[in-house]
């Protein structure tokens, strides 16, 4: 395995991290001001506008589809040090680059399941920024992280489907322009567990589509996401094109759609706990407590020692991953996608930690962005999978390796 960075990837290595020194870091106290001036946690401030169009003209847009007919045509390996640098600004940077959770997962499932007509009328805006989308599977009155729970159901009635079922941690939704809905439900509750899904592109002006409430994590409003929202659909009626695939394809769609997504918020979670341990450094080697800086304490130093440690683990776990995605596929990488979701959020989790810590009281403001950081971190033990389940899941296949090959 080789790891290091081919020219193209060092060339927009450079360029990204120019990008944030020049404009995404000066820009974080604006986008928080101008947030707060309109009164809505959701609301498109300008700035996010101007990051934008900077972008797209530093040639930095799109970095996460592999594709060359829709992205950068990059692989995971050479991704995954453009999207750790993200993580660094997880609020502002991936959407200034078009490279923003839900839109990236929903735009990698439309170009890879989606009809042409689909991807002319959806995908495509998607890729431009004009619009933006919302995923709608986790449910308020079903254990979420098992998908075959979903109880929303999806009726073939002629020529459109009818949906109907409560959603929430709809990821985009309540964000003003977002304009497309990807739901998924039970077309046929009778078939095999893995059977029974589908998924729907409902468009979010549909009559019947009512979004209940925002939700917001540890208080934040997760705006970069596009906002949580928890939606009713009551005789939602779509066409009976916008069915995405097959009938009873949903929860393998769901399953290739999760993928990418999980080693993209690992990659960005990396940059987070850089820059916590950057800050931590920074805020030690200037206080002084009880007569010396607080970088002459031993537990301080020790904090500082575990997290680069931890953070190479880390590090190597996910290029590992984004390697074997690349060669052997994701199927091939499945021990691993599920081995990076369970150490990167906790470790991502413990640096944030002890960079609040060594802020004290202003850590736990807003006058940092250690909050917002710890925020994200532990929410991600959850997201995509929590930890438990991968952890159930990881055992089992190793249980399965170790037993069925003979002693060595």
């Amino acid at each position: 395995m080789d790891f290091s960075f081919d020219a193209r990837t060092t060339e927009l290595q450079e360029a990204l991290q120019d990008f944030l020194v020049e404009r995404v870091y000066p820009a974080e106290p604006v986008h928080a001001a101008q947030v707060a001036a309109a009164g809505d946690p959701w609301a498109r401030p300008p700035v996010l506008g101007e990051l934008k169009a900077e972008a797209r003209r530093r040639g930095l847009w799109n970095l996460f589809l592999p594709d060359p007919r829709y992205g950068a045509g990059l692989t995971n390996l050479q991704y995954a040090p453009l999207a750790e640098l993200t993580g660094r600004s997880p609020h502002l940077a991936p959407e200034a680059l078009n490279c923003a959770a839900p839109d990236t997962g929903n735009m990698e499932l439309l170009a890879e399941f989606g009809s042409p007509g689909q991807r002319e009328r959806w995908l495509h805006p998607l890729l431009e920024g004009t619009i933006r989308s919302a995923f709608c599977m986790t449910e308020p009155d079903v254990a979420s992280s098992d998908a075959t729970n979903i109880a929303t159901r999806i009726e073939r009635h002629g020529d459109d489907y009818v949906i109907n079922g409560r959603k929430w941690w709809s990821s985009g939704a309540m964000d003003p322009a977002c304009a497309i809905l990807i739901v998924m439900g039970k077309t046929d509750p009778d078939a095999d567990r893995h059977r029974q899904q589908s998924m729907v592109l409902v468009p979010r002006d549909t009559p019947g589509v009512t979004v209940r409430r925002g939700m917001t994590v540890f208080g934040y409003s997760d705006a970069p996401h596009g906002g949580h929202a928890e939606i009713d659909f009551t005789d939602v009626r779509v066409p009976a094109d916008h069915l995405i695939g097959t009938e009873g394809g949903g929860f393998a769609i769901a399953q290739a759609r999760l993928g990418p997504g999980r080693i993209h918020h690992c990659m960005r979670l990396i940059g987070m706990a850089e820059r916590a341990l950057e800050l931590l450094c920074r805020r030690v080697s200037d206080r002084v407590a009880f007569g010396r800086p607080l970088a002459e304490q031993g537990v301080v130093r020790d904090w500082i020692a575990e997290a680069r440690v931890r953070i190479e683990q880390a590090r190597l776990l996910v290029l590992k991953t984004a390697w074997l995605m690349d060669t052997v596929g994701n199927r091939g990488a499945h021990r691993e996608i599920q081995a990076i979701k369970i150490v990167t959020p906790a470790m991502a989790e413990w640096v944030i930690d002890k960079a609040i810590q060594a802020y004290g009281g202003a850590g736990v403001s807003q006058d940092t962005p250690l909050a917002a950081l710890w925020a994200q971190a532990r929410t991600l033990r959850l997201a995509d999978g929590p930890d438990e389940v991968h952890r159930a899941s990881l055992a089992r296949h190793e249980l399965r390796r170790q037993t069925n090959s003979p002693p060595r």
